[in-house]
């Protein structure tokens, strides 16, 4: 299953919005408000869970300087990643698409897949925030 935020102009640089992204703590001010818990569980991984969906643990996976942050589920029950792809306008402006991969079946995909669209919807909506 793949989805896709719109994508997002910020006027910050590629540069402050990656290194933004690879601090798990920002993620916080990402959340949509539907948001129940954030607990950051390390420096590369942290818990959320939005209200009446179970927790789902992020750990960054893979990170390309100014353009990619990967992040993946850390439990191999819902094997997922979420992608941030930055692209540069200018030495001010970003642009930012979020991307979400994941591998469940049938059934569990038509399941979380409103849900999970309007989170990544959310998540590159508050980008704004960092």
């Amino acid at each position: 299953m793949n989805l896709e935020s719109p994508k997002v102009s910020v006027a910050k640089s590629a540069e402050y919005i990656f290194n933004a992204l690879t601090d798990v703590k920002n993620f916080e001010k990402l959340m949509p408000e539907s948001i129940a818990k954030f607990e950051v569980t390390g420096d590369d991984s942290f818990i959320f869970a939005l209200k009446g969906m179970p927790e789902i643990k992020l750990k960054k996976k893979e990170q390309t300087p100014n353009s990619k942050v990967i992040l993946g589920a850390a439990s191999d029950k819902l094997p997922f990643t979420l992608t941030g792809n930055i692209t540069e306008i200018d030495a001010n402006n970003s642009e930012i698409q979020l991307q979400f991969e994941g591998s469940f079946n049938p059934m569990m995909a038509m399941m979380v897949k409103g849900p999970i669209g309007k989170f990544i919807e959310a998540l590159a909506g508050n980008m704004n925030k960092l």
